[in-house]
């Protein structure tokens, strides 16, 4: 058995209790993706999700511990952000326009800007651009 840590027990209880209530239970599917040369490609037209108005998709890069959000703009650009709160660590949801820290309320934008606390800092962001067409980019490396 291995050791789990303070944000995946706070998540799995946090989870626990809001099914238990009927609510959240639903969660974003997450895509495996390979990470090649520090950075991952996205076939758009692979993820009919993403392409939508306010569209999102979750995927775990090849070697990191924790998934990334693919987030649709509204100016029809994409975001790429890590859902670790800043404030303690929770995962944050994706509810519409904003993500929703589930822990303490701590509240963003789809670039991960902190429009309400109690979390200070913006989530970790993630260079986006598109590429050979229909092909989205992500620098997971600085």
């Amino acid at each position: 058995m291995t050791a789990m840590d303070r944000r995946q027990f706070v998540e799995l209880a946090l989870g626990a209790a809001l099914c238990s209530a009927g609510l959240g239970c639903a969660s974003m599917v997450t895509h495996r993706v390979a990470a090649v040369d520090g950075s991952v490609r996205l076939d758009l037209r692979e993820h009919p999700d993403l392409l939508a108005a306010g569209g999102s998709l979750r995927v775990l890069p090849d070697g990191f511990e924790d998934p990334v959000y693919v987030l649709a703009l509204a100016d029809g650009s994409y975001a790429a952000v890590s859902p670790i709160c800043t404030h303690r660590g929770c995962t944050v949801d994706v509810q519409g326009s904003l993500l929703v820290c589930p822990c303490h309320g701590s509240t963003y934008d789809r670039e991960g800007t902190v429009l309400e606390g109690p979390a200070e800092r913006p989530l970790r962001r993630f260079e986006t651009r598109i590429g050979d067409g229909e092909v989205l980019l992500i620098r997971l490396e600085a």
